[in-house]
């Protein structure tokens, strides 16, 4: 099964690129469920929305071997159509509007990102289709009343908040007032980070923190020279970081080629960039914000505890040392539609809108509630410091090695 389900999705992804365009139907046809997804396999995002479909592979090919989805005594395979839409959101509303108006998908996924999450949301909602997304953390997609969004993550306002708090934590130990403490901060200009930054704003002025550099970094990610530069004629306390995987990548780079040095940095998308392996000495000490531990307690049924679903993921791709978190959240989203397809007992889109919206439960990503805004309420958000290229959760302010160690 794995192997022929990659076939086919490599065989999809190939007719997209030549300009195939498909009028069959891809709904739930003899015992197949087909989900819908528009993902970043090219672009600035390709890295993530790789993660991403492996994660959503993962769990499909977990599913169909331990018996699929049962609805009305019969039971049922998944499997996943994808398109390509090479990180640009109105190429991904193209795309999610094909799946459902030309191939017939019924049940979305998300795409990667929030601002991809965002271009396409508009459209699964115009046709009633529910998409379950665990990409797109943006706090700004659930104020628009969307009824057929859910998103299995924390909210992107979440993500560098706690870096905040710890310089707070860690001023206070040392005797100083935690509003002496100096912020510097670059976000790419998009709804995630923009959330990042807000997050970061409200609890810096909790504190009456200064923040001494608020930059916005270039649109293609690939030079942050200008705000490093900055930092280091400063000298900032706190240097806080957030542009997807590629944004990550060159802070990396550029911190271990300046030697930025500063008692805290902070970084979003640190798994999924690798910054752990290809840049060693500026990444020792950073903190990483991350929506899921592999060292979680919490367990369901299909996937065991986290530390199983980090083992069994990492036998089907080896090349991984640490799982991104954007992969575990994948496979939960799967998982979230199994449970409403046999909860809902039906394939009616309104009633599995309704069994999606009633999710309560346990899963070794972590607990998924909905509140009425589609958002999960349920999970927090987790901050881990690289060590000797091992990630080590950070629960309290004494947990963290102080100040950062980088190895120029």
């Amino acid at each position: 099964m794995l192997k022929n389900f990659k076939i086919t999705t490599a065989m999809i992804f190939a007719l997209v690129v030549a300009g195939f365009s498909s009028s069959a139907s891809a709904g739930v046809e003899g015992d197949t469920i087909t989900l819908g997804s528009a993902i970043s396999l090219s672009g600035k995002y390709s890295t993530n929305g790789l993660h991403t479909q492996r994660g959503y592979d993962f769990a499909v090919d977990r599913i169909n071997s331990r018996g699929g989805v049962t609805v009305g005594g019969k039971s049922y395979k998944l499997a996943i159509k994808y398109y390509d839409d090479e990180s640009t959101p109105a190429r991904a509303a193209q795309l999610v509007e094909r799946l459902i108006q030309q191939d017939g998908v019924e049940f979305m996924l998300g795409p990667y990102g929030s601002g991809l999450t965002k271009a396409v949301a508009p459209v699964s909602e115009k046709f009633g289709v529910p998409m379950v997304e665990a990409e797109g953390a943006s706090r700004s997609l659930f104020t628009q009343g969307y009824k057929y969004l859910f998103a299995v993550l924390s909210t992107s306002e979440q993500y560098l908040a706690p870096a905040i708090e710890l310089a707070a934590a860690k001023a206070k130990a040392a005797g100083r007032d935690p509003s002496s403490v100096r912020v510097a901060m670059a976000f790419e200009n998009d709804p995630f980070s923009l959330d990042v930054r807000a997050g970061v704003v409200d609890a810096a002025n909790k504190y009456g923190m200064k923040i001494v550099i608020d930059d916005k970094l270039p649109a293609d990610l690939s030079d942050m020279s200008t705000t490093l530069t900055k930092t280091k004629a400063l000298k900032p306390d706190v240097l806080i970081i957030s542009g997807h995987s590629k944004g990550a990548a060159t802070a990396g780079r550029q911190i271990e080629e300046m030697r930025i040095q500063a008692d805290i940095v902070a970084i979003t998308h640190c798994e999924a960039a690798k910054v752990h392996t290809k840049f060693p000495n500026a990444s020792d000490g950073m903190l990483c914000p991350t929506q899921w531990v592999e060292s979680s307690p919490l367990k369901d049924g299909m996937f065991g505890n986290a530390a199983e679903w980090n083992a069994d993921f990492k036998v089907a791709h080896p090349s991984y040392t640490t799982v991104p978190y954007q992969t575990a959240q994948a496979s939960a989203a799967v998982l979230v539609y199994k449970e409403a397809f046999e909860a809902a007992n039906s394939f009616d889109q309104v009633k599995v809108r309704d069994a999606i919206a009633a999710t309560d439960m346990e899963t070794f990503y972590g607990n998924i509630k909905f509140s009425e805004a589609g958002n999960n309420i349920a999970k927090p958000m987790f901050m881990r410091q690289i060590s000797g290229g091992s990630y080590n959760a950070i629960i309290t302010a004494d947990d963290m090695v102080f100040p950062r160690k980088a190895s120029y």
